[in-house]
């Protein structure tokens, strides 16, 4: 919850966008679930099966069909009645190369979407709203990736161990993904996980390629968010499947600096925190008591650009926290921003936009020249409960 508590409100424009498109990056790639049939791998203890693929030999390259399905989101919430691709999900192709660089490229009738990455970028092109958004990645070590030793044995088995004191492990499950012979694994968190149900991830028995993605909301059969692919195929992918940029007429939107931590750099002015401090300088007022539905103020800070401060608190621990983000209104503003296009809800007389998905839910209101946003992976109830005791 770091990364939301130090994010400037006028990033936060292009967060859920970025979020999905980290998704689909970090992933890489998927293959079909539903494709049965096929031999499976013998049974590995997780550790061992996570070490065999990484000792494997390294591809030179990916190619893939991409399906990218996101319930997330609920029908006619965002944009239209559709979305942009990635808020509704699409289909398209993949290419990666064995640097770390890559890009995705979806298409659906709501406009398509391109996602490019390298080991130190990311941008997203959104066609729908002709927006790029770009944001450069964590500095990675100083050594060649082709020289670093793969972890021992013992440090995956240690490194498992240590996660598992938050997270329930599923064991490495032997499966057949489109074909080929896979190992999957579900995490769950223990406790703290807000409406988060598990995560599954699939990878490649003979290489260190993941080949499925997929989050659950708490008592979901299905999943909210999964990338698939299909036609995958290994080899040397060409720099000009890569090279993709945005249209030069598109709105650059720079989301900044993304730190080890999970923060972001930017702004002009040393971050402030404590509420006194916070209060002293924010130039507004600041709205943060002691507990929100019970939970206990974690966490007061202003950032952001000196001439737009904004306060973000923290209510709570880990992916059950609540994060609200407040700025002064912008006069005569009256639409909440870029969450102006969301359904409205009454809070006590004072009207407020909501955004209620299967992972958490996001209101924004305006009140006596605060505007303020609240997002949590809680129900909906519990939300607007908590807007009504900051209002």
């Amino acid at each position: 919850m770091r990364f939301l508590r130090t994010l400037p409100t006028s990033r936060l424009v292009g967060l859920g966008v970025l979020v999905v498109a980290l998704l689909v990056a970090v992933a890489m790639l998927a293959v079909t679930a539903s494709g049965g049939g096929g031999s499976k791998p013998p049974a590995k203890p997780l550790a061992q099966a996570v070490h065999d693929s990484l000792t494997a030999p390294k591809v030179d390259g990916v190619t893939a069909r991409v399906t990218f399905t996101n319930k997330l989101f609920p029908s006619g919430a965002l944009i239209g009645s559709a979305g942009p691709v990635l808020m509704s999900g699409g289909s398209g192709r993949l290419w990666m190369t064995g640097d770390g660089h890559g890009r995705i490229e979806l298409q659906s009738t709501a406009g398509d979407a391109q996602i490019v990455w390298s080991p130190t970028d990311v941008t997203i092109y959104d066609a729908s709203s002709n927006t790029a958004y770009h944001a450069t990645l964590p500095a990675q070590k100083d050594s060649a990736s082709s020289t670093e030793t793969p972890p021992t044995l013992a440090e995956i088995t240690d490194l498992l161990t240590r996660v598992g004191v938050d997270v329930a492990l599923s064991g490495a499950q032997p499966a057949n993904v489109g074909g080929t012979e896979a190992f999957t694994v579900a995490a769950s968190p223990k406790h703290d996980g807000g409406l988060l149900g598990s995560v599954e991830v699939s990878w490649d028995a003979s290489h260190a390629v993941p080949l499925r993605l997929a989050v659950y909301a708490q008592g979901a059969t299905s999943p909210v968010l999964e990338l698939t692919t299909a036609d995958i195929s290994y080899g040397a992918v060409a720099s000009s499947a890569i090279d993709v940029a945005p249209p030069a007429n598109a709105k650059a939107v720079d989301l900044g600096q993304l730190t080890p931590g999970g923060g972001t750099t930017g702004g002009d002015h040393a971050t402030v925190t404590g509420l006194a401090a916070v209060q002293a300088a924010a130039g507004f007022p600041v709205t943060a008591p002691d507990t929100l539905v019970g939970l206990p103020r974690q966490d007061v800070r202003l950032i952001g650009a000196s001439d737009a401060p904004t306060v973000v608190v923290t209510y709570g621990q880990g992916l059950g926290a609540i994060v609200v983000v407040e700025r002064q209104a912008k006069a005569g503003s009256g639409s909440n921003g870029p969450l102006g296009s969301l359904p409205t809800i009454s809070l006590d007389g004072t009207q407020a936009h909501e955004l209620a998905t299967q992972l958490g839910t996001i209101v924004s209101w305006e009140s006596k020249g605060v505007a303020t946003t609240l997002a949590g992976s809680i129900p909906t109830a519990a939300a607007e409960a908590a807007a009504r005791e900051l209002r």
